[in-house]
């Protein structure tokens, strides 16, 4: 991942890459559009699951933010992670707690975001081996 960073206002860019260790045989993603995602270099629709050796493009399939249930959460909680980082499309929009209820009991911590920053940051702690899932929203 390159990102360009303004220098010290001289006009000079500089780049910063961002490459992730240990990274055999886990999901990461790649890259990210107004439509998709990328996990290993395969294109996905949004509406997914991931998690550092989970896939699931089922349980989120077409699921738009408008149409969460509780149901959705539980789900999520039933997979056992420490974290779940809920991308929410190009701006951030925070369910209702009446929804989320099924992680707080299960003492898993929830982060919502826009779904560029829940795939940066979902790369940076399955790299660290946390134990995290991404719920991408279509």
């Amino acid at each position: 991942m390159s990102r360009t960073i303004p220098a010290n206002g001289n006009g000079l860019r500089t780049s910063l890459k961002l490459h992730l260790n240990n990274t055999d045989g886990m999901y990461q993603f790649t890259g990210y559009g107004e439509d998709h995602v990328l996990v290993n270099g395969q294109r996905f629709d949004f509406g997914l699951v991931l998690g550092p050796s989970l896939l699931d493009r089922e349980s989120l399939s077409s699921v738009s933010f408008e149409a969460l249930e509780e149901r959705h959460f539980s789900h999520l909680a039933s997979l056992g992670m420490e974290i779940v980082l809920l991308g929410t499309g190009p701006r951030l929009r925070f369910p209702h707690p009446s929804l989320t209820h099924s992680l707080l009991e299960a003492r898993i911590g929830l982060e919502v975001m826009d779904t560029g920053s829940a795939c940066r940051t979902f790369n940076i702690l399955a790299s660290e081996g946390r134990k995290v899932l991404a719920a991408i929203l279509a």
